[in-house]
């Protein structure tokens, strides 16, 4: 007897269709899913085989023609397939196909053979391998939509013999065959179900991500145009101010003064302008690169420089590059982080020997404001004066452009203010 009631081993693959699209996939790449990916799985996936393997060793002891022909081709058949029930996860339509081949050749052998090559089967058992049922779950699992239960039923009709079947034979079909399928069906719906699941919350987080994004984007939008309307109307309401003053003021000195703060009024109008377009995060793609990318005039840091030897403070400044590639936003906040460098070197290292290095490259500029140790001893008053937050300011600032800024103490004494902006940031149109 060449039946046996076999249960099939836990051998469906993690990840469902997912596997199957990456198995797919690494066919037509040339490389293959692996069989498994831990013991765990190995254990099931192997325990078919050892069952087999087994239970065919057994009945030989019992069968009286297993020294017969058939005996011998039937015993070689049934390990050969059990040894390839290791790739059955890679071939599940053609292991299929070779099992139902083997059991029509049985039929016909059983209907046709003569002497010691014919099977000797009892009417009442399923002429099949030991194997099949775990060719039947595989291909429910691992073969085609469509293929692997067509496969299954050409199996089920072969196996149950309609022209000549009987009570016995139909409930053997039915354990050995038609529940490995409906198992095998199980195992399969059940990992797309898993599968549709676990895309849908993937799905559901990448939109919950963007919605967020979109928020914050929203929100820089709507901080920029604020800015814009209430800031820049109250700063050009000062600037025509200072303008008509510097027409109409009585003396030179209110003049000149009225002046200075006309031109300071402007540049905090540009600046303005600048920061709401980076935060606007505009491109003006209605405009040509050439125009959009046009670099505007950078500070002279070497006012700066004058102001600090001016009050005792020695600095070393040295250019490289060509700053005229660099544009305006960045320069101005380039001279914002030399300014506000000096500036709390004057507070808190009076007199100490500076040196300020601004590199331009073709993409960057970066700039390291050095100090030694004081020379002089330090006035508290101008010390503890100020918010305390200029280096947390000077620091969003750089960020605001797209920059990184690092400040903290060097070894031997002294400090150090190390920025790198971007070489360009754009500056959409006020309107």
């Amino acid at each position: 007897m060449l039946t046996s009631n076999f249960r099939c081993g836990r051998d469906y693959p993690k990840g469902g269709d997912r596997a199957r699209r990456r198995t797919a996939l690494g066919s037509v790449l040339g490389v293959r899913e692996p069989l498994w990916q831990s013991r765990r799985e190995a254990f099931f996936y192997l325990l078919p085989i050892a069952v087999v393997v087994l239970l065919q060793v057994g009945g030989m002891f019992f069968d009286d023609t297993r020294a017969s022909a058939f005996g011998l081709l039937d015993g070689a058949i049934t390990f050969a397939m059990a040894g390839l029930l290791v790739v059955r996860k890679w071939y599940p339509e053609l292991l299929m196909a070779v099992t139902l081949a083997v059991c029509a050749g049985y039929l016909l052998m059983q209907q046709f053979a003569q002497g010691t090559w014919r099977p000797g089967f009892k009417d009442t058992d399923p002429w099949m391998m030991l194997s099949a049922p775990v060719y039947v779950y595989s291909a429910m699992v691992y073969a085609g939509v469509l293929l692997g239960p067509v496969l299954v039923l050409a199996l089920i009709g072969l196996v149950s013999r309609p022209w000549d079947t009987s009570t016995e034979l139909v409930l053997g079909t039915v354990l050995l065959v038609v529940l490995p399928a409906l198992i095998g069906l199980y195992v399969r719906a059940h990992r797309t179900l898993v599968q549709a699941l676990t895309d849908r919350a993937e799905r559901a987080e990448r939109e919950q991500h963007l919605l967020a994004e979109q928020a914050r984007a929203d929100e820089r939008v709507r901080l920029a145009e604020e800015m814009h309307d209430v800031v820049t109307h109250r700063v050009s309401l000062m600037v025509l101010h200072a303008g008509a003053l510097a027409v109409t003021g009585p003396d030179e000195h209110t003049r000149t003064a009225a002046e200075g703060l006309r031109v300071a009024g402007c540049e905090a109008l540009n600046e303005l302008r600048e920061l709401v377009g980076v935060l606007r995060n505009e491109s003006n793609d209605h405009q040509p690169r050439e125009e959009r990318d046009e670099p505007g005039a950078v500070p002279d840091l070497s006012t700066l420089v004058a102001e600090s030897e001016s009050v005792g403070v020695p600095v070393d400044l040295r250019l490289d590059g060509n700053p005229a590639l660099t544009s305006a936003a960045v320069g101005r906040t380039a001279y914002r982080v030399v300014q506000e460098s000096l500036t709390n070197i004057r507070k808190h290292a009076p007199g100490a020997p500076t040196r300020v290095r601004v590199r331009y490259g073709g993409d960057r500029v970066r700039l390291t404001i050095r100090n030694a140790t004081a020379t002089r001893s330090v006035d508290s008053g101008l010390s503890e004066s100020g918010s305390g937050a200029g280096l947390a300011g000077l620091r969003q600032r750089v960020e605001l452009v797209g920059g990184t800024l690092t400040a903290g103490p060097v070894p031997g004494g002294g400090f150090e203010v190390d920025a790198v902006l971007p070489a360009y940031v754009p500056a959409p149109e006020s309107g």
